[in-house]
């Protein structure tokens, strides 16, 4: 719960509100949510500025389909959901010139990933933006999100095995990045 002038606001008071196009309601909506889904926007952009269209255009959509909301499962799970499919919207329009294709289709081997351990979230964080858009989205997708790599062919229309190619090779180039970026640390 969270307060608006000193109120308590549940939950489903605030998505009656939002309905209402009550708009202290809808900012309580966004001051709550939007935090969080500034990160889910950050995995997935490649700069903080393409991260904020992302954002905003996350709102409007929970805006306008929040009557579909029928009280099932977390809200937050919900709105989560609209976040990362217009995170995938928005990667499908920027790649339209430049589609993830099923060239090149040998996996390498990933490697331990547990340097990752000895970083900071905002390093972390920095490092995967630094991925190009298409690693960078499967690997999110698979890695944070938990999808399986057909859902995520069928998502991005790719198949199953450049998904898994596309992961592989993220995780081979995180963990160059990731060397690099201890051993500059060292300096």
């Amino acid at each position: 719960m969270s307060t608006l002038r000193n109120q308590i606001i549940s939950e489903s008071d605030l998505i009656q509100g939002c309905l209402a196009d009550d708009r202290r309601m809808q900012e309580e909506l966004y001051r709550r949510f939007s935090p969080r889904m500034y990160g889910v926007c950050l995995r997935y952009a490649g700069n903080a500025e393409e991260a904020q269209d992302i954002l905003q255009e996350g709102f409007i959509k929970v805006y306008k389909k929040l009557n579909s909301y029928r009280g099932e499962g977390s809200f937050e799970g919900w709105i989560r959901r609209i976040f990362v499919n217009t995170a995938i919207e928005h990667f499908r329009r920027k790649t339209y010139q430049q589609p993830i294709t099923d060239q090149h289709e040998n996996t390498v081997e990933g490697k331990n990933l547990s340097v990752l351990d000895n970083l900071a979230e905002k390093d972390i964080m920095k490092l995967i933006q630094e991925l190009s858009p298409g690693y960078r989205t499967v690997f999110n997708l698979y890695v944070v999100e938990g999808y399986t790599h057909k859902e995520i062919g069928d998502m991005l229309n790719i198949s199953e095995g450049t998904s898994k190619s596309q992961l592989s090779r993220a995780k081979v180039i995180l963990q160059d990045m990731v060397r690099r970026f201890l051993d500059e640390r060292k300096r």
